[in-house]
């Protein structure tokens, strides 16, 4: 691994691999709650102000990055493009989550897509993109590529999949809070192979021709 690659995987001296995957499991545990909240007829705000509940219960320090929810057709828009406040969750209905928490002094990350009622074409999509992360992460564990090499695969296995990949959103490190000053850069710029426990995956599809798409994230681990 090159100097710049070392630098990017940098941790702080209260870096500790099992607090990371403590921080890991409790912020799946707040998002499969705030996921027992969403029923059809809430909003994206309703849906944020929901999570500060479960997040309370849990005893998170803070947020590193804010609570994301997608509905509808808001799902094919990456965390910096605004959502259409009017959009509220359908019957037969897509919705992701994606959630960035601070536990023990550690980051947390994760995301995941769900549909409501009777939607297959919108239940494929998501399951797609629980597939794709596990092949992506799969590819990484076998033959140890680096991270452009990994994203390149994932746009390569999407399209023959039949999904549209999201090029904008290409995973980032994780550490001891806050990962930010070591100026890591993007997963999917990283030119050497990334270590197990420090980057998230981030895989976001969206259907070719039709206005919803799917999210996966979690941390590489071996």
């Amino acid at each position: 691994m090159n100097a710049v690659a070392i630098q990017r995987e940098a941790v702080g001296a209260r870096f500790d691999p099992s607090l990371m995957l403590r921080a890991r499991e409790r912020t799946w545990a707040a998002l499969h709650g705030i996921r027992e909240r969403m029923a059809p007829g809430i909003s994206e705000i309703e849906a944020q102000a929901a999570a500060s509940e479960v997040f309370a219960d849990l005893g998170m320090q803070r947020l590193w990055h804010p609570t994301i929810v997608r509905i509808g057709a808001n799902t094919t828009k990456i965390y910096r493009e605004r959502s259409d406040p009017s959009v509220r969750l359908g019957e037969n209905d897509i919705y992701f989550i994606d959630l960035g928490l601070v536990f023990d002094g550690h980051e947390g990350d994760v995301g995941d897509t769900f549909v409501t009622g009777h939607a297959p074409e919108r239940q494929a999509c998501a399951d797609a993109a629980r597939e794709l992360f596990k092949v992506v992460a799969g590819k990484w564990r076998k033959d140890a590529i680096s991270g452009q090499a990994l994203y390149a695969f994932a746009e390569q296995q999407a399209e023959t999949m039949g999904w549209r990949l999201n090029h904008a959103i290409k995973g980032h490190r994780v550490s001891d809070f806050p990962h930010s000053i070591h100026k890591a850069g993007d997963l999917g710029e990283l030119d050497a192979t990334p270590s197990p426990g420090r980057w998230i995956l981030e895989i976001q599809i969206a259907h070719p021709t039709e206005p919803y798409g799917a999210f996966f994230e979690d941390l590489l681990l071996d």
